[in-house]
């Protein structure tokens, strides 16, 4: 008869578990079978001893089928794309309506901000009314008839992977890559996915931050994946700066908008949605390969579908109904707006974009905890890039805030976010690697 105490035996002694045992922990830990002791245990073993490639694809899928697993019955392919986390990361509200618009379906359960990254649930409620909680039934709805919605996981989807989740917060065990693996995924496959691209981020502002560590991630995610039956790739992109000169929830929203509706296809933003999407889509059978689709992207942002198929999203889930005309007009505002100079002119050689992000938690753009509320117009715009001059007349960048005294107690550490240089450096690669 399996039960906890031989699991854990066998994980102690550097022994993978059966594949029925991994299934019958994964339903303890969303029936409550499994104590709290248990499941911490469980998570101390699998981050120092590993469970093996075999072993992370077996966790994978025991933990998808700890809860409800979504079928489809559509015209097109169900698509999704998970990034590992930055700072002014906003692909997924470009990159969701943009699949869209070229035939895909996409059901993006997302997060909320994690330590110095925002989250995309929390961007998108600085949209007035924006309901990010919805039913399966109501989610299923919602694809079938826009094509996208991004919303939050709810309780019926991987229950294992959120008691888990909890569990390796406190126990410092969020690290362990089979368990990274197993998280990100077992949410994503349980929305009954044909398809998914992967962005792994890497940098001074990445959970990952060594290049190594992230293509190590990247690569277990992708064989995970396609293990568990889902065609996946990865691209290992850029953190050492924020993706869009912004960071914070309602000012990334505007960028967001920006990309959608001004046509400009050679930001990094659009350019990262376009190499995303051209990935995708081509695993999903709409592109002829990942340079075709990634052409479908370009027209479906330059065309302004894309734009279309966001505010009919938008609207559905609670939010206003004009808001790609009026956007300027719908997302709060700060109060006071402080800019940041160096203290000499000189070039941006490298940014600490993981202080950027903490800079944006402490103007209360971010939970310092759980239960913090965020004020959704605060963070930082306007932000130099590498390789840009700074002087007195050039900022740093721009601090939105509620006051004054909140601008002076970040100034410093955004400042100190800067090393400044004599010659102007080469922006580092948009997209480090690939893999498939």
């Amino acid at each position: 008869m399996t039960d906890a105490r031989a699991i854990l035996a066998k994980l102690r002694d550097g022994d993978t578990p059966t594949e029925a045992e991994l299934f019958w922990f994964a339903e303890g830990l969303a029936t409550g079978a499994v104590s709290d002791a248990q499941a911490g245990a469980f998570a101390m073993a699998v981050c120092t001893r590993g469970l093996g490639p075999a072993g992370r694809v077996q966790l994978t899928r025991a933990m998808r089928e700890s809860g409800q697993v979504l079928k489809w019955d559509l015209d097109g392919p169900v698509l999704d794309k998970h990034s590992t986390g930055g700072v002014g990361d906003c692909v997924s509200l470009v990159l969701a309506p943009a699949l869209a618009a070229c035939g895909a379906y996409v059901p993006m359960i997302s997060g909320r901000g994690l330590g110095h990254t925002g989250g995309t649930l929390d961007k998108l409620e600085a949209i007035p009314g924006y309901r990010t909680q919805v039913s399966v039934e109501d989610l299923q709805d919602l694809v079938a008839d826009i094509g996208c919605a991004i919303v939050g996981a709810s309780g019926d989807i991987a229950p294992a992977d959120k008691r888990l989740y909890a569990v390796r917060d406190v126990t410092g065990t969020v690290e362990s890559i089979d368990l990274i693996t197993a998280s990100i995924l077992s949410k994503k496959l349980a929305a009954g996915l044909e398809a998914l691209v992967l962005d792994v981020k890497t940098g001074s502002g990445a959970f990952m931050a060594d290049p190594a560590d992230a293509l190590a991630l990247a690569q277990a995610l992708v064989d995970t994946a396609q293990g568990a039956g889902c065609m996946t790739t990865a691209l290992v992109t850029d953190m050492n700066q924020p993706l869009v000169p912004s960071a914070g929830n309602a000012l990334e929203v505007i960028e967001v908008m920006e990309a959608l509706t001004s046509g400009d296809l050679s930001t990094p933003l659009s350019r990262l949605t376009q190499a995303l999407g051209g990935e995708v889509l081509a695993l999903g059978g709409l592109a002829a390969d990942a340079a075709d689709g990634e052409g479908r992207i370009a027209r479906a942002l330059g065309s302004g579908e894309a734009a279309e198929v966001f505010g009919e999203m938008v609207a559905a889930l609670g939010g206003p109904g004009d808001f790609t005309d009026r956007w300027r007009d719908r997302l709060p505002a700060a109060r006071v707006m402080v800019d940041v100079h160096p203290g000499d002119a000189g070039h941006v050689g490298r940014i600490d974009t993981r202080a950027l992000g903490e800079a944006v938690v402490h103007l209360g753009g971010g939970r310092l905890r759980q239960d913090d509320r965020i004020d959704l117009a605060v963070g930082l715009t306007d932000i130099a890039r590498i390789g840009d001059r700074v002087d007195p007349q050039r900022p740093l960048a721009r601090i939105h805030c509620a006051s004054e005294e909140a601008a002076r107690a970040v100034a410093a550490q955004v400042r100190g976010a800067f090393t400044l240089v004599n010659d102007a450096p080469g922006a580092p690669p948009l997209i480090h690697e690939r893999i498939a």
